[in-house]
C-alpha cells in the first residue's frame, strides 16, 4: 500500500462539466463532503489545458483526490499528448507465447500510464480491470486481461507493480467480477445465478490472489441472488462478510457510479448513497448528474457525519513525479512506448 498522511476526506467523488471550473464547481469542491473529482474526456483538450485545470482545482482544494478512468483501449479519457494504451486483452496471447517478457511489459505499461498521469498531478486511474473475460460481457470484453483467471492475476499483478512504482495507487474492479454476465450495468442490473463456490473458482480468484496489493476495490452493480438479495455495491454480505472478513481486505472500497441504471434498484440517489455506505463502501462515485450529486451531499449531511476513514487518503499520489518533458526523455518510457506500438 502507498504511504499516506492523516487528513480525512469526504466520501463523495463528483465531476465537473467543462475544461475550467465554474463558480458552481468551486462551491461544490469546497464542500467538506467532497473528497475527490473524476475527470472525463469532456474535461480534456490538450496537455496544457489539463495542466491549467488541475492547478485551478488544486488552488481551491489542494488535498482533493483527482481521478480518471484511463485503463487503455476504449477506456482512456486523455488521448492527444498521451501514449495510446492498448486494451489489456492484447497481453493475453503474448503471455501464452512469452510469459516473462509479457509480464515485464505489463509492469512497464502500468508504470507508463501512471507516470504520464502523475506528471499532471492526477492521483489515480481507476485501474486495473480484474474481470475474467474475453468477449462475453458487453461492457468488459477486451478490457479484461484474459479469460483465464491465473493469467489475469499474473498480468494485472505486474501492471499494479508498475503503477505503484510510478507513485500511483491501484483500484481493482469490478469486484467480485463482471466478466461472466453479458448485460451492461450502465444500462440495467445484471443478474448472475451462480453459487459463491463457482464465483470463487473463477471470477473472484484475481481479487483473492492480489488483495494484499490492492489499494482499492470497486464493486460491480451486479446481483448474485444465490449469495445475497442485494447488488454487490449495496451488500454487506459481499463487502463486509466476504471482502472485509473472509478475505481480510483493508483497502478502500469505492462504489461504482451511483447514477448507473444497475444502481437504480437501491432507490433515489440519496438512498443509494446511504445503502452503499451502510453496506461498507468508503467512497461514493456520483457522475454525470449534478442534481444527483447535490442530492447525495444533502442526504449525507441530513443523516449525520459521513466522513471516510483514513483509507481514502492512501489514494493520494506520491511525491516525486517526473515532469512530462523529463518523462519523454526517460529510456523506460521510450522503450515501453515502442513495445506497445509493436504489440498493438
Amino acid at each position: 500500500m502507498l504511504e499516506t498522511n492523516n487528513q480525512l476526506l469526504g466520501p463523495v467523488i463528483a465531476d465537473i462539466a467543462g475544461q475550467t471550473l465554474s463558480d458552481e464547481d468551486i462551491a461544490l469542491i469546497k464542500n467538506p463532503l467532497i473528497g475527490g473529482l473524476i475527470l472525463f474526456t469532456r474535461n480534456y483538450s490538450t496537455p496544457s489545458q489539463l495542466d491549467a485545470l488541475v492547478k485551478q482545482i488544486r488552488s481551491v482544494r489542494a488535498d482533493i483526490i483527482l481521478a480518471v478512468d484511463h485503463e487503455g483501449g476504449r477506456v482512456q479519457r486523455f488521448r492527444e499528448g498521451f501514449t495510446r494504451i492498448p486494451a489489456m486483452q492484447v497481453f493475453a496471447s503474448a503471455y501464452k507465447a512469452r510469459a516473462e517478457l509479457t509480464l515485464a511489459l505489463a509492469c512497464n505499461t502500468g508504470w507508463l500510464m501512471a507516470s504520464e498521469l502523475r506528471a499532471y498531478d492526477i492521483d489515480i486511474s481507476f485501474a486495473p480491470v480484474l474481470d475474467v473475460d474475453d468477449s462475453f460481457s458487453s461492457i468488459i470484453g477486451d478490457r479484461a486481461f484474459s479469460s483465464d483467471p491465473k493469467a489475469v492475476t499474473a498480468l494485472a499483478g505486474a501492471f499494479i507493480d508498475g503503477m505503484q512504482q510510478a507513485g500511483m495507487a491501484c483500484t481493482g474492479k469490478h469486484f467480485p467480477g463482471h466478466g461472466s454476465v453479458r448485460a451492461d450495468s450502465h444500462l440495467e442490473l445484471p443478474v448472475d445465478y451462480r453459487s459463491l463456490e463457482a464465483i470463487e473458482q473463477l471470477d473472484l480468484m484475481p481479487f483473492a490472489k492480489l488483495q494484499s496489493k490492492l489499494d482499492a476495490v470497486m464493486p460491480a452493480h451486479i446481483l448474485f441472488p444465490e449469495v445475497d438479495d442485494q447488488p454487490v455495491g449495496f451488500s454487506s454480505v459481499w463487502l463486509q462478510k466476504i471482502l472485509r472478513d473472509k478475505m481480510a481486505y483493508d483497502g478502500v472500497i469505492f462504489s461504482d457510479d451511483l447514477t448507473m441504471e444497475g444502481a437504480a434498484v437501491a432507490g433515489s440517489f440519496g438512498e443509494r448513497a446511504i445503502k452503499a455506505m451502510s453496506a461498507g463502501c468508503d467512497t461514493l462515485l456520483v457522475c454525470n448528474n449534478r442534481e444527483a450529486t447535490l442530492e447525495v451531499i444533502q442526504t449525507l449531511a441530513d443523516n449525520g457525519n459521513y466522513s471516510t476513514s483514513i483509507r481514502l487518503t492512501r489514494m493520494r499520489g506520491k511525491a516525486g513525479a517526473q515532469p512530462i518533458y523529463d518523462l519523454h526523455n526517460n529510456k523506460r518510457w521510450q522503450e515501453t512506448k515502442e513495445a506497445l506500438l509493436a504489440l498493438a
